[in-house]
C-alpha cells in the first residue's frame, strides 16, 4: 500500500474582498488531500480564510443532491462570496435562519471561515470563492475587531512584499533580507505570475476599514451607501439615461439578452441587469422574473458564478 502524504492543517488568513478577489493564481497538486491555493497580488498563499462582512445576497438553491446556499457579502474593499454545498447538512439550519433573516428585509453582519475555491472560464478567467466550513452573525464591536486585525495583516504583508522586491526570486536571499518565512512562497509565486502589483491600491482597501472603525461609522449603513463593486474582469453598468437612450421601453428579456449579446463575454451582475431593465421602464420583478426564464426555462443565460451572468455558449 502506497502511503498517503500528510497535510498539516493551513493558516487561516485574515484578508478583505479586494485582496482575495482580485486574485488569479492557483495552486492545486494532483495528491488526494493535498491543499488548494489561492495566491494574492501580495503573496498571501490562502487555503483559509476568515471574513466578514454585511450580507449583500443569500440565495437557496434545491437540486437532485439537496440544497445549497450562496452568500455575498461585502466589507470595505469590496464583495467576497461565498457557498455552503448538499454535503454539508451541519450548515443548513445556521443558512437557513440567515436566510429568513435576510429575506424579512434585515441586514446583518457576518462572520465566515472558509476554503478557497475557484471557477475557471474558457478564457482563463479566475473567479474566487470559498467554501464555508464555519459562520455566524456577528456584532458591530466583533466586526471592527476584525477590521482592525485585518488591516494589520494586509499592511504586513504590502511592506513585506515591498521589501523583497529588493531581492531576487530565491529563498535563500530572501532569508537573507529578513523576509518572514511565512510568506516568503507566495511571495515568490506571485511575482512570478503577476506582471504589476499596485500596492497603493490595496494599501488605500485599507485605509478604508481604518476609517470606518476610527469613524465609528455604521458598517451596514455604510454598505449601503456603497455602489461599486470591485470584481476585476466583471463589468458594471452605470449611467442609465445611457441605457435609456439605448433600449427605449424594451421589454426585459429584451434588455439583458441586449447587454449580454453585446458586452464582449465579460460577465454582468444581477443587480445591475436589474438597474438596466428598470431604467428601460420594466419593474424590478419583472426583471427578477426575465432573469429566472432565461437561466432555468430557455437557458440562453448562464450563471457561471454567484451573481453574475454571461449568455450561454
Amino acid at each position: 500500500m502506497i502511503p498517503r502524504a500528510r497535510y498539516k492543517r493551513q493558516e487561516t488568513y485574515r484578508i478583505f474582498a479586494s485582496e482575495f478577489s482580485g486574485s488569479s493564481l492557483t495552486e492545486q497538486k494532483s495528491e488526494e488531500y493535498a491543499p488548494a491555493f489561492i495566491i494574492s497580488k501580495i503573496g498571501a498563499k490562502v487555503n483559509r480564510a476568515m471574513v466578514c462582512g454585511v450580507v449583500e445576497n443569500i440565495e437557496r438553491r434545491d437540486g437532485d443532491s439537496g440544497s445549497s446556499y450562496n452568500f455575498a457579502i461585502r466589507d470595505p474593499t469590496g464583495v467576497i462570496r461565498l457557498n455552503i454545498a448538499p454535503f454539508q447538512p451541519e450548515l443548513h439550519p445556521t443558512a437557513e435562519e440567515m436566510l429568513l433573516k435576510f429575506d424579512s428585509g434585515e441586514r446583518f453582519l457576518i462572520l465566515f471561515v472558509g476554503k478557497s475555491r475557484w471557477f475557471e472560464s474558457e478564457d482563463g478567467g479566475v473567479f474566487t470563492s470559498l467554501r464555508v466550513e464555519e459562520c455566524c452573525v456577528i456584532e458591530r464591536e466583533r466586526y471592527l475587531s476584525w477590521l482592525t486585525s485585518t488591516a494589520d495583516a494586509t499592511l504586513r504583508r504590502i511592506d513585506t512584499y515591498n521589501k523583497a522586491l529588493e531581492v531576487g526570486l530565491d529563498e535563500g536571499e530572501m532569508r537573507a533580507a529578513k523576509v518572514p518565512e511565512d510568506l516568503i512562497p507566495g511571495i515568490i509565486a506571485a511575482r512570478n505570475h503577476y506582471q504589476k502589483v499596485d500596492t497603493e491600491e490595496i494599501k488605500l482597501g485599507v485605509l478604508k476599514a481604518i476609517s470606518l472603525v476610527v469613524k465609528g461609522t455604521d458598517p451596514v449603513e455604510e454598505s449601503a451607501d456603497s455602489q461599486e463593486v470591485d470584481n476585476p474582469g466583471m463589468e458594471r453598468i452605470d449611467d442609465s439615461h445611457e441605457i435609456n437612450e439605448q433600449l427605449g421601453n424594451a421589454e426585459p428579456i429584451d434588455v439583458i439578452l441586449g447587454i449580454l449579446s453585446s458586452n464582449g463575454g465579460d460577465l454582468v451582475g444581477y443587480d445591475d441587469l436589474v438597474a438596466a431593465c428598470v431604467s428601460a421602464g420594466s419593474s424590478g420583478e419583472a426583471a427578477e422574473d426575465a432573469i429566472e426564464h432565461l437561466r432555468d426555462v430557455t437557458m440562453e443565460i448562464s450563471e457561471p458564478r454567484f451573481g453574475f451572468f454571461s449568455i450561454s455558449s
